[in-house]
């Protein structure tokens, strides 16, 4: 592995960047009690129908899989929806927190000349406003969404856009992520991988082990001289 290969530093946006759970506190205003269970199943319920519509080959926007992982979680918790709780939670996951180590090591990575890049199943019209009104849009260089060409990761065409987008070879690419399914969907497709372990989970047994891991993004900086 040569870490002078790389030339982008692209990263996953929920949950490497920005902290999907911060929802929870928006969730236990509007469901008191309840905030917490909703949270963590709405996160699991949009993964799921993300995987699913893929193996189905029946592909909609991440914000659409997104509003109904919603609907799904605030049900299972017994509650009532309303169009306005809706909106609201939604306009939540638009204003996500970002991590806190997040903002500096961007900065720093940047200056070091770099390209910085977001490459996430989210769909534009998720990514941008919540990019927009972060620390960190200043420091990006490109948000790269898989709703570019429907194919969500971890699929290889997924992947595949991101390569073209940045016009570089697979070697000269280190990819983030949080998630561990993305991570083996990255390294299998050829990515170098560094997999921001969060919360202390196993490595996933696909024998597709990341490159490096990483409690947060602060030993990124290692990348670069």
């Amino acid at each position: 592995m040569d870490m002078n290969q790389v030339k982008a530093f692209v990263f996953d946006a929920y949950g490497t960047l920005f902290d999907v759970f911060s929802v929870i506190e928006k969730c236990e205003e509007l469901y008191p009690n309840k905030g917490n269970q909703i949270s963590q199943t709405w996160r699991k319920k949009q993964l799921e129908y993300s995987y699913l519509r893929q193996m189905m080959g029946n592909y909609r926007p991440f914000s659409e899989v997104t509003r109904k992982a919603l609907r799904y979680a605030v049900e299972e918790a017994g509650a009532e929806l309303t169009q306005e709780k809706e909106d609201s939670l939604l306009h939540a996951y638009q204003h996500l927190s970002v991590y806190k180590e997040v903002p500096q090591v961007l900065k720093d990575l940047k200056e070091k000349g770099v390209t910085l890049a977001i490459f996430s199943n989210g769909s534009h019209d998720m990514l941008d406003p919540l990019v927009k009104q972060s620390p960190l849009a200043e420091y990006l260089d490109y948000v790269i969404s898989a709703d570019d060409i429907k194919q969500f990761k971890p699929t290889p065409a997924s992947y595949t856009h991101a390569l073209n987008f940045l016009e570089l070879k697979r070697e000269n690419i280190l990819f983030m992520s949080s998630n561990g399914w993305d991570i083996s969907g990255a390294k299998n497709f050829g990515f170098h991988t560094a997999w921001i372990n969060r919360n202390d989970l196993p490595v996933e047994y696909l024998n597709l082990p990341p490159d490096a891991i990483y409690d947060d993004l602060k030993d990124i900086l290692n990348w670069v001289n």
